[in-house]
């Protein structure tokens, strides 16, 4: 089989069909301003040096997708928040926005056309699509209405809404799936391919399974109709096995795989494509003998019949990986990544 493009190649494995090899996920985002070595907030703001960092990475890593999310938090300063940034770490959301329940009543979901954060985000798609038209996957990013919240007003405050005043959630969730919806949908709008749908409340490591599907679930459900585009339904390295079935049936087209879930025990239940599942956290202390052990064990499990992309568990690389450690990772699925003659013609 002749090499395919990015695009061609998660095509095909979405489609269930063989390609030349698996596709190769490294989500990049604060790492680029390590690899250009800016300053973490100056470089988010800076529309054409995330452009211009994101085609260099894609090419210096051999990876099948480009990636516009920054940190999550910008979806909160759509809402009015603020947002800490670290020297060497993940950007985090300041202080809640919601301090007490009763601003729920009044909380009003934002016009996506009028955040700047927002319209950065938007810039920097358009830009890409324009840079790499249909050839290479673009992926946006929307927090699932039902994981916002942990954000909005803190974790420990959203179980007590959760728990003890269920029309005030009600009401909050039906602010926020208005805004992720339009979010998304301008995302689609402005150049993405898909989105991913970050959702770490729908890991049975946040809350009980029951919970979830008598709430988030859903919503989740409606919201992913709505998106105008394929998504894939992250739970940001929470694991995935008990939740599967349900995922499945969401409407999504990609579900990532935790560290912590059996890969082969997932291959063998889900009909969904299958993203993960390099621990990020690991990777950071990994050689290139032990990366090489992590991947080779990664695509021995995933490749077989395909419907499998390699990325890392988190949706985001740390900074402190090493670059060696992210050029042995592509260098591996070179090697070991590719399908043979008799599995191309399946």
């Amino acid at each position: 089989m002749a090499e395919l493009t990015p695009m061609e190649r998660v095509l095909t494995v979405l489609s269930g069909k063989i390609p030349d090899r698996v596709p190769l996920f490294l989500l990049f985002s604060m790492y680029g301003a390590k690899e250009c070595n800016m300053d973490i907030k100056e470089y988010f703001n800076d529309v054409d040096a995330v452009v211009d960092t994101q085609l260099m990475l894609q090419k210096k890593y051999h990876t099948d997708c480009l990636y516009t999310f920054s940190y999550a938090s910008i979806e909160t300063e759509a809402f009015g928040g603020d947002t800490i940034f670290y020297p060497q770490g993940p950007p985090n959301a300041g202080a809640p926005i919601i301090t007490s329940s009763k601003d729920i009543d009044s909380l009003a979901s934002p016009d996506v056309a009028s955040s700047e954060p927002l319209r950065r985000i938007l810039r920097i798609t358009q830009k890409l699509k324009a840079a790499v038209g249909d050839t290479i996957p673009i992926i946006g990013v929307v927090m699932s209405p039902f994981s916002i919240p942990v954000m909005q007003m803190g974790f420990e405050s959203y179980l007590k809404l959760l728990h003890k005043d269920r029309p005030r959630f009600n009401r909050l969730m039906q602010c926020n799936k208005k805004f992720c919806i339009e979010w998304a949908n301008a995302q689609l709008g402005a150049g993405a391919t898909a989105i991913c749908y970050f959702n770490p409340l729908a890991s049975t490591d946040m809350i009980e399974k029951g919970l979830y599907l008598q709430t988030g679930y859903p919503i989740d459900c409606e919201v992913i109709k709505n998106i105008q585009g394929p998504t894939a339904t992250h739970l940001a390295s929470g694991r995935t096995q008990s939740i599967l079935g349900e995922l499945a049936q969401s409407g999504t087209y990609i579900v990532a795989v935790s560290g912590k879930d059996s890969l082969a025990n997932i291959k063998k239940t889900s009909p969904l494509t299958i993203m993960g599942n390099l621990c990020g956290i690991s990777m950071s202390s990994w050689n290139k003998t032990e990366t090489k052990q992590h991947v080779k064990a990664a695509l021995e499990l995933g490749m077989p019949g395909g419907r499998f992309i390699l990325a890392d568990n988190h949706g985001e690389i740390p900074w402190q990986v090493e670059e060696e450690t992210l050029l042995t990772i592509s260098e591996c699925v070179a090697d070991w990544g590719t399908y043979s003659r008799e599995q191309n013609k399946e």
